[in-house]
């Protein structure tokens, strides 16, 4: 009686019959979580993996063409969810442990250390193509650490203009670099 009932739950889910779908989900539910849950002895997984299981079965509704009963569809969907998990798993920590014994942090450190550097020869050409008056403000200011008082001194100008300055030259540095990291990072590895 049940098998016919499931017949008549996939032809009207076929048709989008949403309390078709929460009836096959009530009725089978708590089945496919026990499977799951027993096989790999995590239960936020194993609800995950159900979810997935019924949300795939309301995704394929219209094109899903069962030949043998649906407590069998969906015990064979469990399964291979499953072994498709554990086998994500079991790579995942194999790559971890080749990782941890094949990769020492220097290497990463390398990398971020070129990329630095290159960013700082992007900064530089960018300072470099400053209008003088900005970019010997900029130098003043962030290479030598001197105050505004002082570089307004230095270059025989009023406080305000090293403001002016150096606002200027961060504006353009900033829009310069926003450009080039985005190029930057989408070239590098």
């Amino acid at each position: 009686m049940q098998e016919l009932e499931d017949i008549q739950l996939l032809h009207q889910l076929r048709e989008g019959d949403e309390h078709a779908f929460t009836t096959i989900y009530k009725r089978y539910w708590k089945l496919l979580f026990s499977v799951a849950a027993n096989k790999l002895d995590n239960l936020e997984e194993a609800e995950e993996l159900v979810q997935d299981i019924f949300s795939d079965l309301w995704d394929r509704r219209e094109t899903l063409a069962l030949t043998g009963a649906l407590p069998a569809y969906l015990a064979v969907a469990t399964k291979y969810r499953v072994i498709n998990l554990q086998a994500r798993k079991k790579r995942a920590k194999a790559y971890s442990c080749y990782a941890r014994e094949n990769i020492s942090p220097e290497d990463h450190s390398t990398e971020q250390w070129l990329r630095f550097e290159d960013l700082k020869g992007l900064l530089s050409g960018l300072v470099a193509a400053l209008p003088e008056r900005c970019r010997l403000t900029y130098q003043l200011s962030r290479e030598m650490g001197l105050s505004h008082k002082e570089i307004a001194q230095r270059m025989n100008i009023s406080e305000k203009a090293v403001e002016h300055n150096l606002a200027r030259a961060v504006k353009t540095l900033k829009s310069g670099l926003k450009h080039l990291s985005a190029l930057f990072f989408t070239v590098l590895p």
